[in-house]
């Protein structure tokens, strides 16, 4: 049986990233650093290894520079353990950084996954595994969020910062900023 947590199978990094994304804020070494290393922890990721050697890197922004993605291996809380990878976006003056989850290697755990977001099962049915994925990233982004504040949080399928949050029909779930911490809305699509 292959094992989805072994970072140098191929088929663990295929089928696209589900993903969660902070959006840091404006553009800022030590927050970003920080970050990195609070998501990381929040996650329980264990190792973190770059290039294509994995070789061993501590997670912040000096890591990127080797290969642009981080790598890793985490429990999720189902008891599986499973790869993981990490990348960074600096864009225009705002940096988010990622913590993915391979669909290659969730598959192997779950059925239900198939050929997500491509295939038949990939509507409203598929919040059946998605939900209980996107609640505890929501935790980690919270997690974080009290250690290096943020603006906003995305959890979905290869999501990005312009992701439309203002619909009924989203199919990302997100977390805002506010008063009282972290407002959680869930995916429902």
């Amino acid at each position: 049986m292959t094992a989805a947590d072994d970072m140098s199978d191929a088929e663990n990094w295929a089928g696209g990233f589900y993903e969660l994304m902070l959006v840091l804020g404006p553009t800022d070494d030590a927050r970003f650093d920080r970050g990195m290393r609070s998501l990381w922890r929040a996650a329980g990721v264990r190792e973190c290894r770059a290039g294509p050697g994995l070789v061993d890197v501590e997670p912040g922004a000096a890591a990127f520079e080797v290969d642009g993605h981080l790598r890793g291996t985490l429990v999720l809380p189902s008891g599986s353990r499973v790869v993981c990878g990490g990348y960074s976006f600096r864009y225009e003056g705002t940096d988010s950084i990622q913590l993915y989850l391979p669909l290659g290697a969730l598959a192997r755990l779950d059925h239900r996954i198939g050929g997500y977001p491509f295939d038949q099962r990939s509507g409203v049915e598929s919040l059946a595994w998605r939900a209980p994925l996107d609640r505890w990233l929501a935790d980690v982004a919270v997690a974080v969020y009290a250690d290096v504040p943020f603006q906003r949080a995305l959890i979905g399928f290869e999501i990005d910062e312009e992701t439309d949050i203002t619909t009924d029909k989203r199919y990302a779930a997100t977390l805002l900023s506010g008063s009282g911490g972290m407002d959680y809305r869930p995916a429902t699509a």
